[in-house]
C-alpha cells in the first residue's frame, strides 16, 4: 500500500511538472496580427497605428503582436535606424515610435475594441550599449578571451552566423533572471499588455521562461508565443510556438516541389509530439520571411491563397503579417524606413472571412478547444481533403495544390465536382 501511495505521489508530481499553461480564455478562437511599427505607416508611430485599430477590428483581428518598441542601440547599429532586436532599454520606448503613454493608450483602445496586445520580447541578447553591459558585465556571455562579444551561433544549416549588433546574455548567472522578469512584469502590470512573443526563445533556458510565466500569471493571465518549435516550452511557459514544418511544406508547394501527399504526411506523421492543447502558430509570412526570404508572390505564386486557407483551417493559431491584406509586394527594409503602401486592400474581405470562419466554428478553434484532423478520401490524390468536427460543428476543406483543374467526389455531393488550379472549397453544413 505504501509503494502504491508513493507511486501515486510521484505520478502526481510528474503530471504537475509537465502540466501545460492554462491558456487565457480569450485566446481559444483567436488569431494574431503582427505589426512592424516602423513600416506600418508613413508616420511609423504608436499613435498612427492606434488610429487604425478600428480597421483591424473590422478585419476580425484578436491579438496584436507589436515587434520590439524599445530604444535601439547605437553601437554597431545596422543600417541607419538599426534593428528592433538590438534592445538598449527594456523598460523604455523608442522615441521614433512615441512614448510609454502612447503604448498605454494603444492597449486601452485595443481592449475597448475587444482585442489584446502582446510585445515582442528579446530575452536572449541586448544592444552593446544596454546599461547592463557596464553595470553587470557578468550577466553576459564571453568569448575565449574573456571579452563580451557579438552573438554567434550555429544556424539550421550548421553554419556559424553572427549578429554583430547584439551581445548575448548569460542565463547561467541567476542574478540576471529576476531583473529580466521584473522588466517583463513592468509591461504587464504598469502598461497593461497581455503577454509576449519571445524572440529566439529556444536560446534561453526553458526554466527561465517557466519562472517568468508563473510570475506574470500572478499579475493576470498572459499569452506567450515562442519563436521556437521545442515541445518542452509548452510544458509550463508558452501557449504557442512556430510551426516551421508546415510553412516549409507550403513554400515547397509554391515552388512545385511538394503537394497534397506531403500535407497528408504532415498530418499523419507529426515531426514532433506536441500535445493537442499546444497552439502552433501558422503563417505564410512574418517579418523574417518577408524581409529576408521574399514576398507572398515570390514564395508562393498562385498557390498563396490556398496556403493562407490552410493556415486558418489546419490546427493552430493563424498569423497575418501587416500588409498582407494589401497584397504587400515588396521585401520591407529591416534597418531603414520603408513604409507599406496601403493603396490596394482587396484582400481585407478575404482575411475578414477567414477570421470569421475560425471564430464561428469551434471545430477550428485553437488547441484542444478545436478538433483534430480527419483526412478525407475524394477520389483524387492531387487534392488535400480533410474534416474537423467538434460536436455538431463540422468543417470540411478541399484544396487543389496543383496548377491543373482537378475533379473529385465529396461524400454528400450528387456527382463529381471540379476545383480550379490552386483553389479550395470549404463546406460547413448547417
Amino acid at each position: 500500500m505504501k509503494k502504491l501511495a508513493a507511486s501515486l505521489i510521484l505520478a502526481t508530481l510528474f503530471t504537475a511538472a509537465h502540466a501545460e499553461p492554462k491558456h487565457p480564455a480569450w485566446s481559444r478562437s483567436s488569431n494574431v496580427y503582427e505589426v512592424n511599427l516602423r513600416q506600418y505607416s508613413k508616420d511609423g508611430t504608436l499613435a498612427a497605428f492606434t488610429a487604425d485599430l478600428p480597421r483591424l477590428k473590422a478585419l476580425g483581428v484578436d491579438i496584436i503582436w507589436l515587434m520590439p518598441i524599445h530604444p535601439i542601440g547605437q553601437k554597431n547599429r545596422k543600417g541607419t535606424l538599426g534593428s528592433y532586436y538590438a534592445v538598449q532599454d527594456y523598460t523604455a520606448v523608442n522615441p521614433e515610435f512615441g512614448s510609454i503613454d502612447d503604448v498605454r493608450k494603444l492597449v486601452k483602445q485595443a481592449r475597448a475594441l475587444g482585442m489584446h496586445v502582446i510585445l515582442d520580447w528579446v530575452g536572449n541578447h541586448t544592444a552593446w550599449d544596454h546599461p547592463w553591459a557596464t553595470q553587470h558585465p557578468d550577466w553576459y556571455k564571453k568569448n575565449d578571451k574573456g571579452e563580451i562579444a557579438a552573438v554567434s551561433f550555429k544556424n539550421g544549416a550548421g553554419e556559424t552566423e553572427e549578429w554583430a549588433d547584439v551581445i548575448g546574455l548569460d542565463y547561467g548567472n541567476k542574478e540576471l533572471w529576476p531583473a529580466m522578469i521584473s522588466a517583463m512584469a513592468f509591461w504587464v502590470k504598469d502598461v497593461g499588455v497581455d503577454g509576449f512573443r519571445a524572440d529566439a526563445a529556444g536560446f534561453v533556458p526553458t526554466e527561465f521562461w517557466n519562472q517568468a510565466r508563473a510570475q506574470l500569471d500572478k499579475i493576470k493571465p498572459v499569452f506567450m508565443l515562442a519563436e521556437s518549435d521545442e515541445v518542452a516550452l509548452h510544458d509550463k511557459a508558452f501557449d504557442a510556438s512556430y510551426d516551421w514544418t508546415l510553412n516549409g511544406i507550403m513554400k515547397k508547394i509554391g515552388k512545385g516541389q511538394a503537394g497534397a501527399a506531403d500535407l497528408r504526411a504532415y498530418v499523419s506523421n507529426p515531426a514532433k509530439a506536441f500535445s493537442r492543447d499546444s497552439y502552433r502558430l501558422q503563417f505564410t509570412s512574418n517579418h523574417d520571411i518577408n524581409s529576408w526570404e521574399g514576398t507572398d508572390k515570390e514564395l508562393y505564386g498562385p498557390a498563396w491563397g490556398a496556403m493562407a486557407v490552410l493556415s486558418y483551417t489546419l490546427p493552430g493559431i493563424p498569423l497575418v503579417y501587416n500588409g498582407q491584406e494589401a497584397k504587400l509586394d515588396k521585401k520591407l527594409a529591416f534597418f531603414e524606413k520603408d513604409a507599406i503602401e496601403w493603396n490596394n486592400i482587396d484582400l481585407e474581405l478575404f482575411f475578414a472571412g477567414l477570421n470569421a470562419l475560425k471564430k464561428q466554428n469551434p471545430a477550428l478553434w485553437n488547441g484542444a478547444s478545436g478538433a483534430p484532423v480527419q483526412l478525407l478520401e475524394v477520389g483524387n490524390e492531387n487534392l488535400f481533403a480533410f474534416k474537423r468536427q467538434q460536436g455538431a460543428n463540422n468543417v470540411r476543406v478541399i484544396v487543389n495544390t496543383t496548377g491543373q483543374l482537378q475533379k473529385y467526389k465529396l461524400a454528400g455531393d450528387e456527382g463529381q465536382a471540379y476545383l480550379k488550379p490552386w483553389r479550395w472549397r470549404i463546406v460547413v453544413p448547417e
